[in-house]
């Protein structure tokens, strides 16, 4: 068998579209447009969501973003960022629909679902995410889901049609890190749909560790938007990224309570 220092990997698979790279990235928070830009180009991502709301009232830093993206290089994910219940999400969502078509893409109908009643920790709602992600499955959308580390609820999620399920790694722009691995290991072992770790990622060996445990891919937007450099810190999401996949795919070592020596024990000289 030949010896090889690369492993094939397969494109990211969602609801029947390919994407070459498994970092996903956001719009938000960037201190200018060209910083967006150069970051968006410096990340590799082939996916970048948008906050419909944010967009349809030209909120601060959301201004021309429309026309600031290469909508025919990268697929368009809508999100109901600022929605606090299930009616609102799905009012959005179908907004985010038609957004995606003005950029071009007429067969577009992804939907990041947020569902967030919670302003202080900003954590998403599990029973109006699922009330609107039955419903937004129902009229034909591809739900991505944003929830709580909840293996059950991303089965649940899962048994209604959603086409991922995306577990906070802890709490949105914190830049804690995983705070829930564990749960997060459960979800990705027990789910028949990619697993999208989305928020909390603060540095690149966040990015790296999800990916370690088997996600299939990480949102990551404040960490890059806030770093000092966001350009360099987005190639660093992205190198991370990489590393985490090629590593889930070559399998660590097992861990083991004592010391295991790296030469044999026999044959020593002196012996």
């Amino acid at each position: 068998m030949p010896l090889s220092s690369t492993i094939e990997d397969q494109p990211l698979q969602i609801a029947g579209h390919s994407f070459n790279s498994r970092l996903l990235t956001g719009t938000g928070k960037y201190p200018d447009p060209a910083t967006m830009q150069a970051s968006l180009e410096a990340s590799g991502c082939a996916m970048v969501t948008v906050a419909v709301r944010r967009v349809q009232t030209g909120a601060a830093g959301h201004k021309g973003l429309m026309e600031a993206i290469d909508w025919s290089r990268l697929w368009m994910l809508p999100n109901t960022a600022g929605c606090t219940t299930a009616e609102e999400a799905v009012r959005t969502a179908r907004l985010g629909r038609e957004l995606a078509r003005m950029a071009g893409q007429e067969n577009n109908t992804f939907v990041k679902l947020e569902v967030i009643p919670d302003p202080r920790y900003l954590l998403p709602d599990p029973i109006g995410t699922l009330v609107a992600a039955k419903q937004l499955v129902k009229e034909g959308f591809s739900v991505l889901p944003y929830i709580n580390a909840d293996p059950l609820l991303a089965r649940r999620l899962e048994e209604v049609g959603c086409v991922t399920v995306m577990p906070l790694g802890s709490p949105i722009g914190s830049g804690q890190g995983l705070r829930n691995r564990d749960n997060i290991r459960l979800m990705i072992e027990g789910a028949g749909v990619p697993v999208v770790v989305d928020a909390g990622i603060g540095v690149p060996s966040d990015a790296a560790e999800a990916m370690e445990l088997g996600a299939d891919a990480v949102l990551i937007n404040t960490a890059i938007a806030r770093a000092d450099a966001p350009v360099a810190m987005a190639r660093a999401m992205a190198l991370a990224t990489r590393a985490g996949r090629l590593a889930h795919l070559s399998g660590r070592i097992p861990q083991q309570p004592t010391a295991v020596a790296s030469s044999p024990q026999s044959d020593r000289v002196g012996h």
